[in-house]
Formats: C-alpha cells, structure tokens, sequence
C-alpha cells in the first residue's frame, strides 16, 4: 500500500532566514502616482529588515534630484539604511564630490558607484574634468569620506568589455579602489553566476559577490532589456511565459516560482545575499522572500 505524504512532509522554506540577507533596488518616480507606487513598496518591504535599499541614477544623471530626494525620504522616514547610486556621467569630480557630501552630511552612509549611461544611448566619454571611470569614482569617493561602496559586476560581460577577462580586470581595478562588494546584473543561468564567481575567486578577488536577482513581471520587456545589457534569457524562460501575455495574475504566479526557484539552486551552492531588482513594485519580492525563509521579524518562518 502506497504511503500517503502527511502535511509534515510538504516542502518548507529553504531557510530559516536567519542565514540570508536581502537587500532591494528601487528608481526614482517621475510623478506622483509613481511616487505613491513607490513609497507603498517601500513600506511593504521595510518590515523584512533589508540589509539596505537602493535608489537609482538615470542615464546622463537625468534623475539626479528625484534620487536625492527618494533617498533622503528613504532615511528620514524609514528605519531602512538607504544607498545612493552615483555616476560619473554628465559632472564635474567637485559637482559629484559635493552630493556625496551632502549625503555624508544628510547620514547617507553606502554609495553604489558606477561609471554611467550617456544620454539617448550614445557612446561613452568622460565628462571634461569629471571622473572617468567607476574605479575612480570610488577612489574618489574614499577620499570625501569613509563610505560603503558598492560597484557593478557582469556574470555575462558587460556589453562594451574587450573581453571576460578585461571585464573581470576592470572590477578588480574598482575593489582595488576601495570598493566593498560588487552587486552583479541580473542573470537567470544560475550556472553562469557560479562560473563568474569560480573565476572570480581564482583571479584574487575575495570580497562579497551579491547575485543581482529580477523577478519577471514583463517577458517581452525582458527581452528587449536583456539584449541591450548582454543577459541571456534562457529557451526554458521564454517557454513558461509563453501565452502569458494577457494574463498578468499567471505571470506573477509563475514568475515568484521561477525566482524562487533560482533563489533556492544559489542558496543550494552558498549563497547567502541576494539583491532584488524591485521596478518599483513589493508583491513579487515579498513573496519571494517569504518562500526563502525571509519574513517580517516577529514572525514565524
């Protein structure tokens, strides 16, 4: 006779939570409606306890205002630990040297530096007398104050790199700086993310390596992001979306299995932090987090 499965048997959460770290990624509204979209994300995640939460630059610094604003709102109003990105794009070093004073100044104590997109997807250049690189921006950086500083890393090659190796070189030139960890692009190959840390770990780079993670809400968007950036989206991706289109309920559904899924196979190899690109939206990322163990404190996992 087959042995029923009690409900003792069913699958639990892959960890207890108390092992992980999470930390989520927002960008700055355009209007208002956006801002209240924004802000009640903010406050469904707060309860989680991220390591921190960040706010993006637009290309060219276009959003420069708005991301002061969002991270200054971030720090006073919440109990959450804020980090502001910072790019080289479109300043002077004095210009960019003085928001990071000013954030030093407002109690903003991590910045993500990087070196930036040009406006209308031109070619890069340095700004005349601005930072050139994210390398130098943190060492800049370091010398305004004594800040964490976070960087981009690329598990697939970020997209203007000679090479895998000149890519892997240029993060090793931003930790050198003084960088604390690296945050990678989004990927959805697990194994990919593992090969980039294997030879990462191998090249002399010792620091924490955080698993950019993007919960898919929009495939076609995805798709049109992920060929810009150099991220491959696997066959098996586009086969669980496939005739989701009209269907935003089912997306969800599939896409909180799908990142949890990914979440677990990290987990499986070590992994303890992730970094959940939000587009500005809780639901995913919360449930997420609940199926790894990570809940509001107080409650049971």
């Amino acid at each position: 006779m087959t042995e029923r499965h009690s409900l003792k048997s069913l699958p639990a959460p892959i960890s207890d939570g108390k092992d992980l770290e999470v930390s989520f990624e927002f960008f700055p509204p355009k209007t208002e409606k956006m801002a209240e979209t924004l802000w009640k994300s903010v406050q469904r995640l707060e309860p989680l306890s991220p390591r921190f939460v960040s706010v993006t630059y637009g290309a060219g610094g276009s959003t420069r205002e708005r991301t002061h604003s969002t991270v200054n709102r971030i720090n006073t109003e919440t109990s959450l630990s804020a980090a502001a990105h910072l790019t080289c794009v479109g300043a002077t070093q004095e210009e960019v040297n003085a928001v990071a004073e000013a954030y030093w100044e407002a109690g903003i104590r991590h910045i993500v530096a990087l070196r930036g997109d040009p406006p209308d997807n031109e070619p890069y250049s340095p700004h005349p007398g601005g930072y050139g690189y994210a390398a130098d921006l943190v060492r800049g950086l370091r010398d305004v104050a004594d800040f964490e500083i976070s960087v981009a890393a690329y598990p697939e090659t970020h997209p203007e790199a000679t090479s895998s190796s000149d890519d892997l070189d240029n993060l090793k030139r931003k930790l050198d700086a003084g960088a604390t960890r690296a945050i990678t692009q989004y990927f959805f190959d697990v194994g990919i993310y593992l090969d980039f840390l294997d030879r990462a770990r191998k090249s002399g780079i010792d620091v924490e390596i955080v698993p950019g993670i993007l919960p898919v809400t929009n495939f076609a968007q995805v798709l049109k992001f992920s060929a810009m950036c150099g991220t491959k989206v696997p066959d098996w991706m586009e086969q669980l979306f496939d005739g989701l289109d009209d269907d935003p309920e089912t997306r969800r559904l599939v896409a909180a299995t799908a990142t949890a899924e990914q979440c677990r196979l990290l987990h499986s190899e070590g992994v303890e932090a992730f970094h959940f690109y939000t587009l500005n939206r809780a639901d995913l990322s919360f449930a997420i987090c609940h199926i790894l163990g990570v809940r509001p404190q107080g409650s049971a996992a």
